[in-house]
Parts: C-alpha cells; sequence; structure tokens
C-alpha cells in the first residue's frame, strides 16, 4: 500500500509521527478551455494520487524527499525562493504562500509519492500543491478554507511553476466527493455537485503516449483569439467581458468582422459551455448515454473548430466509438496530445480494453495505456493507525 510505504520511508528519515494526507488527481469530464474564458467546467477527484507524510520540526529547515525519484531537496524557511529542482518548486511555491499571508511558518520534514502518471493531464502537479496546503493548514492549525488553500497551489504554479494554469485542477483536488462530479463557474467559483453513476458506468483514460511540442504555443494563440472576439463584441455589447457573455446569436451577426479563425474559436467556447450545462442536467436524470453525446460534440469541436486535438486522439476516439458498451469519448486537457477520456459501461470495460490497446499500437506504432478510475473524495488526512 503506498501511504505504508510513505510512511515507513519518513519515519526512517526523520524518526517522529508525520501526519499522513492523500491528495487526488482528476478528470476533467466535459468544459474544455473554457476556464480561461469565464466559464463552466465539469471535473471530478480520483482515485489516482499523491501521499504525504508531512511533520513539524523545531527550527527553520525544510527537508523535502521525492520517493518516486528518490531525490532529496533542503531549504531553510527564511529563504523561500524558485531553485532548478523542479518538483521541489511545487512545495516551495505552496509553503511561501503562507508566508505570503503572514501566517507563522516554521520548519518541516515532508516525504511524497503517487501514482498519478506524469504528463497524462490528471493534475499531479495540482494535487502536489494542493496535499502539502491541506498539510501544513492542518499542523499549523491555521484553518484556512478549501477554496483559499486551491489559491495557494495555484499562485505556487505561477510564481514558482511558471505555469500560468486556470484554479480547476487544484479545485477538483480539494473539492472532490465521491460518486460526484462538480460543476465550477470559473468567473464566481460557485460550484454544484451533481450524481455520478460509478456502479452503471466507469471512465476509463486512453493514455495517446504523446505530447506534440505546439501544445504551449498554440494555447497562448487560442487564448489571444478569444481575447480578440471579445474586444470585437464588445464594440456592440458592452456587457461582453468573457467569452461566457457570448451568445451564438451575437457571434452570427458578426462572424465576418471576427474572421473565420476568430469565429470558430469563439463558437467553439460558447458552445462547449451549453455542452456542460446540457450535460449537467442529463446527470440528474440518470442519462449517461445523451451525456455520452454532448463528449463527443466536445470532442468534434476541439477538432474542427478550437483545432487542439491531434491524429492521435482523433484515432482514440475513433477506435472507441464503435465498440460495445462505449457511450462517450473526447480528448480531454489542453491538447495536442495526452488522454482521451471515455465513458464504458461497467460490463464492458474489459472488452473495451482488450480492444484498444491492439488497434491503437496497429494504428500508431505506439503502446497505448489505459486506467480506470473511480471518483472519490477530495483531499483529506489519512489515519496513520489505519496504514501502520
Amino acid at each position: 500500500m503506498l501511504a505504508e510505504l510513505i510512511l515507513a520511508a519518513f519515519q526512517d528519515r526523520f524518526q517522529h509521527p508525520p501526519l499522513l494526507v492523500r491528495a487526488p488527481g482528476r478528470i476533467n469530464l466535459i468544459g474544455e478551455h473554457t476556464d480561461y474564458n469565464g466559464g463552466f467546467v465539469l471535473p471530478a477527484a480520483i482515485n489516482r494520487e499523491i501521499i504525504f507524510a508531512v511533520g513539524l520540526t523545531a527550527g527553520t529547515t525544510v527537508r523535502l524527499f521525492a520517493y518516486d525519484n528518490q531525490e532529496t531537496y533542503t531549504t531553510d524557511v527564511r529563504e523561500l525562493a524558485p531553485g532548478p529542482t523542479h518538483w521541489a518548486n511545487y512545495l516551495l511555491g505552496v509553503a511561501a504562500q503562507f508566508q505570503r499571508r503572514g501566517l507563522p511558518l516554521q520548519g518541516f520534514d515532508c516525504v511524497f509519492g503517487g501514482n498519478i502518471p506524469m504528463g497524462a493531464g490528471m493534475s499531479s502537479s495540482a494535487a502536489v500543491e494542493c496535499g502539502l496546503a491541506f498539510a501544513l493548514d492542518t499542523l499549523l492549525a491555521t484553518r484556512l478554507d478549501r477554496l483559499e488553500l486551491a489559491r495557494f497551489g495555484q499562485k505556487a504554479e505561477h510564481e514558482y511553476a511558471g505555469v500560468q494554469c486556470g484554479i480547476m485542477d487544484q479545485f477538483a483536488s480539494l473539492f472532490g466527493r465521491a460518486g460526484h462530479v462538480v460543476r465550477l463557474d470559473c468567473r464566481s467559483l460557485d460550484y454544484a455537485y451533481f450524481p455520478f453513476d460509478a456502479e452503471a458506468y466507469y471512465v476509463v483514460l486512453c493514455n495517446s503516449g504523446v505530447k506534440h511540442s505546439l501544445a504551449s504555443s498554440e494555447y497562448n494563440t487560442r487564448r489571444r483569439e478569444c481575447e480578440q472576439g471579445v474586444t470585437v463584441l464588445q464594440q456592440y455589447y458592452p456587457e461582453v467581458h468573457s467569452l461566457r457573455d457570448a451568445t451564438l446569436e451575437q457571434l452570427e451577426k458578426h462572424q465576418v468582422e471576427l474572421g473565420e479563425v476568430v469565429y470558430r474559436r469563439c463558437r467553439y467556447v460558447v458552445e462547449e459551455n451549453l455542452r456542460v450545462e446540457r450535460a449537467c442536467q442529463h446527470l440528474l436524470a440518470h442519462d449517461l448515454p445523451a451525456f455520452g453525446k454532448e463528449m463527443y460534440a466536445s470532442h468534434a469541436g476541439l477538432r474542427d473548430q478550437y483545432e487542439v486535438s491531434c491524429p492521435e486522439l482523433d484515432i482514440l476516439v475513433e477506435l472507441a466509438r464503435p465498440l460495445p458498451g462505449v457511450v462517450g469519448a473526447r480528448m480531454m486537457g489542453g491538447g495536442f496530445g495526452g488522454c482521451t477520456i471515455n465513458l464504458v459501461a461497467a460490463n464492458a470495460v474489459e472488452e473495451f480494453v482488450a480492444a484498444m490497446l491492439p488497434a491503437y499500437e496497429k494504428q500508431t506504432g505506439i503502446a497505448l495505456e489505459t486506467y480506470q478510475t473511480t471518483i472519490v473524495d477530495g483531499v483529506g488526512a489519512l489515519s496513520p493507525v489505519a496504514v501502520s
């Protein structure tokens, strides 16, 4: 058991009792590239996780141990700053947020390790940030609410890791609820839970095994194109502050002025927000096949309008579509690689995986990895008694 290994590693290294914390990764069922446009997303915490063992010390030394790659990093709480050790920056950035708030921070020891695949779009970095934020909040008795801890994680990623992420990943890791997905309004940060029938349908991820180099540059381009669309619409509709406020009718009326490319980008975002809203109604009606149709439509929009898919992701979706028990599939994440997310009837999962593995390798020459996920609670403490 992972928690046992992390606990043993902490006790061997530091010889004092730690707090054990579990921080899950996340999936996003629908609502892609809507977050930075003030829209809606529909993530859930999953049973891929980072386990932390953290204990306070009397001095000012911070000792970190990354169990998975057996690396150490040591610094002083009075000298926190980004450094050349990439994995440590996520943790140091979180610790720095406590100091920014004027909260007392003392030395601490930390061992962490997990089973979230790197680069697969399950937000291992957010789990690392949120797990340490929760642990320090608990140990220091600072009593911050979960939204504040999510912001700590987001700011750590901005300032120490140099990634200008939204807040969805940290939010999902902290606010996850077993058997539910959470609809997050990325503008107001209002949220609501919707039931997900995890007995009837499983969420299976298929890792394309690729990450194309244009992902980051195209991401920035898409953001600019959306902003250009808003600038055009604001001339006629001052109430449009982001694409969240725009309607399909407004886009169609000004299609020529927007230009073909910007029009397609904006239309995708407006339609994707509508898909998230419809998807939530399908969940309330326990209609997962209807939910799956929204996923297929989302992928088509990401492929044809937003143009952030890639051949490998498209192949995965088309291979999944005719298989028994599959009701929905789409790319998940920023695009140009990573995973597809597939909604598969529980009794068809084994057959689905058995069919996908050879078919994908035959078409691409890439060995396919699949991950069957369960929707779980967000970040929380584990009792050392339970794993000793």
